[in-house]
């Protein structure tokens, strides 16, 4: 979710379960950077993986909770996404950081509007987005979350995998 919604660490701990509105695939992030609430978009397959989770683990209160229903704990997150990039045999480190930068990053390949993203991401200040992005003419509702993208092209490559015999 922090990749594919370009959350900060503390705004997925500090996520509730009634800040995801499935229906309109947006996350509310509350008092993030700036102590400024926002809307990120939700990522199709992050809302999937997450209704699996609800399914599992009923949560109360929080997004992901941790032992008795606790807030989960941010050294467990960043523990989480070592393991994964190591799994995923990424070669840089990765940390929780540096997912929110990927987002808008791959958002500006993808020819996003400077605004929206600056939006996304919740920056006041349009130069600290301009980092990584560039202007374009796109609407918000048209923007997809960079996961699903990649996840698209990933099934395309194996039903032609599939379809060639290689």
């Amino acid at each position: 979710m922090i990749y594919s919604a370009g959350l900060r660490r503390a705004e997925l701990l500090n996520l509730r379960k009634e800040d995801i509105i499935f229906d309109k695939r947006m996350i509310f992030v509350r008092g993030g950077k700036g102590n400024r609430g926002r809307t990120t978009v939700l990522s199709e397959y992050a809302m999937e993986i997450y209704r699996v989770y609800l399914e599992r683990y009923k949560p109360n209160y929080w997004v992901l909770e941790g032992p008795n229903r606790k807030k989960y704990s941010a050294t467990s997150v960043g523990n989480i996404v070592k393991r994964t990039a190591k799994i995923a045999k990424v070669s840089i480190e990765v940390t929780p950081h540096i997912l929110p930068h990927s987002f808008a990053t791959h958002l500006r390949e993808q020819g996003v509007d400077l605004r929206y993203i600056q939006e996304l991401l919740g920056h006041s200040n349009s130069t600290t987005t301009e980092i990584y992005t560039h202007i374009s003419q796109r609407s918000l509702a048209n923007i997809k979350s960079p996961l699903d993208r990649i996840l698209e092209l990933n099934k395309l490559i194996n039903r032609n995998i599939f379809l060639n015999g290689k």
